[in-house]
């Protein structure tokens, strides 16, 4: 049975996509690591709760076949700010997110960055 489950869960992570915009905050990248983890054994592993991983499955495929999205639609494909999901998307980038966290440093962060060659974090260690 446990051959069974890895391998509708290597099929769920075949088919989820990958964004590789968003470096490490990725939902596709995350489940396959935790299917790496849960079934290090292959078809092999032993499962300690098949119920829970049947479940898991179950609530995983149903978000990757749009389910949800096709049972409550969307009068519109804005949100509240009148931004569109491309937009949204670019705004969520991993580069833009690194910019818009460079932007909020103050100007003593940057200043003391410059001349230390190294960020703060690394500065509160000999402190």
């Amino acid at each position: 049975m446990a051959a069974t489950r890895y391998r509708r869960f290597l099929k769920l992570c075949e088919e989820w996509p990958l964004d590789h915009t968003k470096k490490g905050r990725d939902l596709g990248a995350f489940i396959r690591q935790r299917v790496a983890q849960c079934f290090r054994e292959g078809e092999s592993s032993q499962i300690a709760d098949p119920e829970k991983c049947d479940r898991m499955y179950e609530s995983l495929a149903r978000i990757n076949s749009g389910y949800y999205k096709n049972k409550y639609p969307r009068l519109r494909n804005t949100s509240f700010t009148g931004v569109t999901v491309e937009e949204c998307r670019m705004v969520l980038a991993t580069d833009n997110m690194k910019q818009m966290e460079e932007m909020k440093k103050g100007m003593w962060k940057k200043i003391r960055e410059m001349f230390t060659g190294k960020p703060e974090d690394a500065t509160k260690e000999y402190v």
